[in-house]
């Protein structure tokens, strides 16, 4: 089961309003709470996320709070932690007014040691970023502004 299944399940998981699946398949056996933000597996190959911090929101200005609501975002597709770049002295993915493509790359999650590379999946132009380098991000939880 890679990362990629697991944020499916999640997905699905927030479609349905579902609080708690538990999955067995070929050995694995995987069991996903949306409360309490657990993921727990009794197979060969560990499949454990501990609970995620998240920073604190910051107030928006009434304006600001408009063109966000108003804009497409890039979100995250599972949880994990953000960067911008591949490595610290590399160029950085996505900067503000970069074009973008549904296949460009724009950033990578690192969950359960793994590196993902994220793509737009849109075209536009990068208006802001709104996460920081290094930082953890929520299942959906917004990442690019596009314009």
């Amino acid at each position: 089961m890679t990362t990629d299944d697991i944020a499916k399940l999640a997905e699905i998981m927030a479609e349905n309003d579902l609080s708690e699946l538990s999955l067995e398949e070929e050995g694995t056996k995987l069991r996903l709470e949306r409360g309490a933000r657990i993921v727990e597996s009794m197979a060969p190959v560990a499949v454990a996320a501990a609970p995620v911090a998240v920073a604190p929101a910051v107030a928006a200005s009434p304006e600001e709070t408009a063109e966000t609501e108003e804009a497409p975002c890039i979100s995250s597709p599972i949880v994990g932690t953000f960067y911008t770049a591949p490595s610290p002295d590399a160029d950085v993915f996505a900067n503000v007014g970069d074009r973008v493509n549904a296949d460009t790359v724009v950033c990578i999650i690192e969950a359960m040691k793994v590196m993902n590379e994220i793509k737009a999946e849109m075209s536009g132009v990068i208006k802001r970023v709104l996460v920081e380098n290094s930082q953890p991000v929520e299942f959906g939880q917004p990442l690019f502004e596009i314009d």
